[in-house]
This record gives C-alpha cells, sequence and structure tokens, in this order.
C-alpha cells in the first residue's frame, strides 16, 4: 500500500494523517501517459478507504485527451497537495516552500453499470458538497459521461512544514 519516499525526515507514515490531506481537498491532479509523453489534468473527486484501499472516483466527458489515454493505457499516479506556504529566508537559495502531499500510483477502471455510476457520482456530490444528499442520476445522465474509480497501488505522505 504504502510506497518510498526519499527523504524519510519529510516522510507522512500515519495513515489517518494522509487521509485527512485526501480528504480535506477537492482537487487532485492525475498523471496519466500517452507513447511515453505525460499528461497531467486537474480534476474534482471522491474516494473511499476500505479494508486498506484508497479508491478514487472520477467523472468526465465521453470525449477528450484524458479519456483516450486512460483507454490505452490505464496506468495512472495522482497527486494532492495542502497547507501550503512560501517559507522565506535572507539567502535566495535559502527560501523553501511549506507543504503537506500524497501521491499515489494505480490503475483506472470505468464502471460500467448505473448502480456502480450513480454511487460513484453520490460519493462526488458528498465529497464536493459536503452534504449528505442522495441524488438518482437518469441513466440518460449517465450514459453522457463517463464515471471511473482509480485503484491505488501505492501512495506515500511527504511534509514541510513551516518553521514556528
Amino acid at each position: 500500500m504504502e510506497g518510498k519516499v526519499r527523504r524519510k525526515d519529510k516522510e507522512i507514515t500515519d495513515i489517518d494523517e494522509m487521509l485527512n490531506i485526501v480528504k480535506k481537498n477537492k482537487v487532485c491532479r492525475l498523471g496519466l501517459s500517452e507513447n511515453n509523453i505525460p499528461y497531467i489534468v486537474p480534476l474534482n473527486y471522491a474516494y473511499t478507504f476500505e479494508n486498506n484501499i484508497l479508491t478514487f472516483f472520477f467523472h468526465s466527458a465521453l470525449e477528450g485527451k484524458k479519456t483516450d489515454i486512460i483507454k490505452t493505457n490505464n496506468n495512472a499516479c495522482f497527486e494532492i497537495d495542502c497547507d501550503t506556504a512560501l517559507i522565506e529566508a535572507e539567502a535566495a537559495c535559502n527560501f523553501g516552500y511549506a507543504f503537506k502531499c500524497v501521491i499515489g500510483f494505480g490503475k483506472i477502471i470505468f464502471l460500467e453499470t448505473d448502480a456502480e455510476k450513480n454511487d460513484a457520482l453520490n460519493l462526488i456530490m458528498k465529497h464536493q458538497t459536503g452534504k449528505d444528499t442522495v441524488y438518482e442520476f437518469t441513466h440518460d445522465q449517465m450514459k453522457n459521461i463517463y464515471t471511473y474509480k482509480m485503484v491505488v497501488e501505492t501512495f506515500t505522505g511527504k511534509q514541510k512544514e513551516f518553521p514556528r
């Protein structure tokens, strides 16, 4: 489940702390690759963490670069960051940046059934709005979008705290 971080002094090892970063944000950057050329896109999302498996849920139009890439290469990575702030210093080389982030790798899977799509769309609405409203999406609405999930295989957390 967890990946490797080079700078152990900046590693976030607590799963709950990493999930807190995922929970408090609304946009993640999804990284894809087409013919060995990277493509990154910011997306709204929802997530679940069940049986130690992190899964993200997304939706998109039926056409576009992102969906074209996923259809040919479903390997993906994600990045979510927060608590960013410039750390100023006297010398330019001593400036830095405070941050917390979670980065991971996994596979994208298109959801097929209306029930799966409806559940995913409701998760997205709940995460984005913070409301427990349950929506019913019609088959006609769902056939006009792709709904997919990213099953995360490994992820890590990293931070640089603002000096006190």
